[in-house]
């Protein structure tokens, strides 16, 4: 078993293979250093990674659990982002250290379903590759993946899904950038069944399906997220949030997270995944505008909680319950 560090539970892993398999995307393969064994994964799992630049960020898994010997993972390049895939995509190169921690899975398979919808668009693909590879081997249950992206070139794992195994149960759809040759996913979510649904994609994808998908059975229907996209922070203001049980107050910058924040200062508060898809930061709202940038709470919830990780005040103050 790969050994990890006192502090964060990090190791190393050795880039065993690096290629561009789509535009500005690129693919490493991840080996334990000095031939340990890594640490096992289900379908949906990704790893917190210290890049080239110092930052954590975190990627899916795209391989299946069943291939153990590695890990592997895809970057998009963000030239607008906070650097963490830039930094990947164009230092990181064959035969380099890369500091990783174990796996972790918000996004998993659920464990008494037999059916699933796949609707993945762009690099949302890699969580849902890896489920779609773990099901290909006859694991368990049918599925259908429909890939949704701009064109061929910028379609990563298009060889991987054209597979004899996979490529009956896939549909791939090119837009070509034009929302009126946008896909039809209405005839697919307009009757509940018995499958779960599964979305990792653009922010616009994710609210379409989470739009067609509100009258499904309660936790029927799953969202993965990579966070907020540059777009959305472009728009951040700073504003205050105040605790309310201590009274104590604290500023939060444009570019950085309540969560942060709040963790900087020493305010314990619960996370996970850090990209507004699994709850673990639920934080109760006493008063303020807030923009609800998760794929948790209903509307119904959002006058009275608040997703720390990536949610934000519109303007004014923000009162939590803490």
């Amino acid at each position: 078993m790969a050994s990890t560090d006192d502090e964060g539970g990090l190791f190393d892993t050795v880039v065993a293979d690096a290629d561009w398999i789509a535009s500005g995307i690129r693919r490493f393969v991840l080996r334990a250093h000095g031939g340990a064994t890594l640490p096992a994964f289900a379908p949906g799992s990704h790893v917190p990674v210290v890049t080239p630049g110092g930052a954590l960020r975190r990627y899916s898994l795209c391989n299946a659990p069943e291939d153990g010997d590695r890990y592997e993972i895809a970057v998009k390049r963000e030239p607008g982002g906070r650097g963490g895939s830039v930094a990947m995509t164009d230092r990181l190169a064959v035969g380099d250290r890369l500091r990783i921690g174990a796996p972790r899975n918000e996004f998993a398979l659920a464990p008494r379903a037999t059916r699933f919808l796949f609707v993945a668009g762009g690099i949302g693909i890699t969580p849902i590759l890896s489920m779609v590879r773990h099901l290909a081997t006859g694991a368990r249950g049918a599925f259908r993946l429909v890939y949704l992206t701009r064109d061929a070139s910028c379609t990563p794992f298009a060889d991987v899904l054209a597979a004899s195994g996979i490529a009956p149960f896939v549909t791939l759809h090119h837009d070509g950038g034009d929302p009126e040759r946008a896909f039809d996913l209405w005839p697919l979510l307009e009757k509940p069944t018995s499958a779960h649904v599964y979305c990792c994609g653009p922010r616009p994808l994710m609210d379409a399906v989470r739009d067609m998908s509100g009258h499904w059975p309660p936790g029927a229907v799953h969202f993965e997220s990579f966070g907020v996209d540059a777009a959305t922070r472009a728009r951040d203001v700073p504003f205050d949030v105040v605790l309310a049980r201590s009274g104590r107050t604290f500023h939060v910058p444009s570019g950085r997270s309540i969560l942060e924040v709040l963790r900087d200062a020493g305010v314990p508060v619960r996370s996970s995944c850090e990209a507004g898809s699994c709850g673990s930061c639920r934080t109760g709202l006493v008063s303020g505008d807030v923009e609800h940038r998760d794929f948790v709470l209903g509307a119904a919830e959002h006058g009275s909680q608040i997703m720390v990780c990536c949610s934000r005040a519109r303007s004014g103050a923000l009162v939590l319950d803490l």
